[in-house]
């Protein structure tokens, strides 16, 4: 069955998250890209948060995840992206995985929905950050990600569901910190 590479960066960096949306996802190996910033300035449809987007920073790096994923769950991710409503498909981005460079799909942030105002929820931000130690991102990397400032999120369904996922997928520490609250 035809395949393509994705580059994920943000939530679904977490093999669990992403599964929910592309069952035939499966992680290859972490990958790079100079040039970009990550920012959490990309306004959500669903609630009032900001979610992760790339944008162009020449010094900077982001690091991320490849996922090999059954093109019949292409459309289910851009679904779940936004593609057409906050978020465009690039089908030609580069990254660096073992030393060379691979052209990936990933998504970044229309400037019709980045507002630099915006925070993303906890729940969201612990995914992100299980998703990095899953797959051994360097760990000042990671530790970046748990400082970004991140806000409660009122919708108990939200943080349940985020908190049951983080706990299946072996984060229970990350669970009980947005749980708590």
């Amino acid at each position: 069955m035809a395949t393509f590479t994705y580059f994920a960066y943000g939530s679904n960096m977490l093999t669990e998250r992403l599964r929910q949306r592309c069952p035939t996802a499966v992680p290859v190996r972490p990958a790079s890209v100079t040039g970009y910033a990550i920012a959490f300035h990309k306004r959500s449809n669903r609630d009032a948060s900001g979610k992760a987007t790339l944008h162009p920073a020449p010094s900077a790096t982001v690091h991320g995840v490849l996922f090999e994923i059954d093109k019949a769950d292409r459309h289910g991710l851009d679904e779940a992206e936004g593609v057409g409503n906050g978020y465009a498909r690039l089908d030609d981005f580069a990254v660096v995985a073992g030393g060379l460079t691979r052209t990936v799909t990933t998504y970044i942030a229309t400037d019709s929905h980045i507002d630099a105002d915006l925070t993303p929820f906890d729940w969201y931000r612990a995914l992100i950050v299980a998703g990095a130690r899953e797959h051994a991102l360097p760990a000042d990397y990671g530790a970046r990600l748990a400082e970004v400032p991140a806000a409660a999120d009122a919708d108990a369904a939200r943080v349940g569901a985020a908190a049951a996922l983080l706990r299946q997928a072996g984060f229970a520490d990350l669970a009980d910190a947005i749980a708590r609250r």
